[in-house]
């Protein structure tokens, strides 16, 4: 099972960095086009600068609407990988001088609490895609339904549920039994 569930946060992952990627491309484009019109109507170049404007460089309409949207889905979509190998940040000051049981328990603990709140903004994602499916709700520039994002976004959520759900009761099981069923964590301590 760990095999599946390691392809499936791997591939969201990636999914995630692809679509952060367009993100950094389109973000340049738009912001590089956008001082192209400034420098075009500043007058300091004569006819370049007109027939800079004439080409229509300028930023990219609805830049800042693709971006929001982007983002909300590659932060879904890293969710996965962060919650299979334990990468969330912990503060350990009081728990590492805890015995190894009783932090394999806590880490039980944690992971089940954390993989119920994943569950639950997963369902308040998936009603929030509902209310903006109903209302019919479009993007200020580029008219696009809100609801596509929320879509996006609620894929990548039930993603991380997935991973969240196994993660929570591997975490259980090695407490109970002390064998391994999650990779090597790389969690950040602080």
């Amino acid at each position: 099972m760990l095999k599946y569930i390691s392809l499936l946060a791997r591939v969201m992952a990636v999914l995630g960095g692809l679509v952060l990627c367009a993100l950094v491309v389109l973000t340049f484009v738009s912001v590089f086009g956008r001082g192209l019109n400034t420098l075009g109507h500043t007058g300091y170049i004569g006819g370049f600068g007109d027939w800079l404007i004439g080409t229509g460089v300028g930023p990219i309409t609805g830049d800042f609407e693709l971006l929001e949207a982007g983002v909300a889905f590659a932060i879904f979509a890293f969710l996965p990988i962060t919650q299979l190998y334990g990468s969330h940040a912990t503060v350990d000051i009081f728990t590492s001088a805890l015995p190894r049981g009783t932090n394999k328990a806590l880490m039980a603990f944690w992971e089940v609490v954390l993989t119920v709140a994943i569950l639950l903004i997963t369902a308040r994602l998936y009603e929030g895609m509902m209310s903006k499916m109903q209302y019919g709700e479009t993007t200020f520039l580029l008219q696009f339904p809100i609801w596509w994002a929320y879509a996006l976004s609620l894929f990548g959520s039930v993603m991380a549920c997935v991973v969240a759900l196994y993660c929570a009761f591997a975490r259980v099981a090695e407490a109970a039994t002390g064998r391994r069923y999650m990779p090597h964590s790389e969690g950040a301590s602080h």
